[in-house]
């Protein structure tokens, strides 16, 4: 096992670890392309750590329809959690100094940067946001941005923990 340095690659990807060389290709001029453990096919939950779960529980209701649920650890049902869900995701909340564990590595609440698909006009969204004196950032309006599966028009908040909210 080494470490391999792609001189063709951009800075950021340029370093690749190699644990049997002859096996990889390049891609695109990428560095090195290892074949995958397991193919991601879409997102089940992340956790969001959060300072007052009330709070949270309300804004991500009210603003964008999600519903608060309640469940048992599959370790100890007795230890009760706590989750957003909306479609087929959930994010799942831990208070601040009382996370669970396997967790991230430096949890700290408002540091998300999360992105939401809605059903509703980006315009009239923004309009109910201004009803409520919601602060909206970049300017107060809508923005073009470039999502996961093409152009979006977008409206950024922050939720009560400071979390970038599109």
């Amino acid at each position: 096992m080494f470490w391999r340095i792609a001189r063709n690659s951009p800075a950021h990807i340029r370093y690749s670890f190699i644990s049997k060389p002859h096996q990889h290709t390049a891609s695109r001029g990428y560095g090195v392309r290892m074949s995958p453990i397991a193919k991601a096919k879409s997102l089940d939950h992340l956790v969001l750590t959060v300072k007052d779960l009330d709070a949270t529980v309300k804004f991500y209701g009210e603003i964008l329809g999600m519903q608060h649920t309640s469940f048992g650890a599959a370790n100890d049902p007795s230890i009760q959690r706590h989750a957003l869900k909306f479609g087929s995701q959930k994010i799942n909340l831990h208070i601040s100094g009382k996370e669970f564990v396997p967790r991230a590595q430096n949890v700290q609440p408002g540091s998300g940067d999360l992105c939401f698909l809605v059903e509703d006009n980006v315009d009239d969204v923004l309009g109910k946001l201004n009803e409520r004196k919601i602060d909206v950032l970049e300017g107060g309006k809508v923005v073009h941005r470039t999502g996961a599966q093409g152009q979006l028009r977008s409206v950024y908040i922050r939720d009560p923990d400071e979390n970038l909210i599109e």
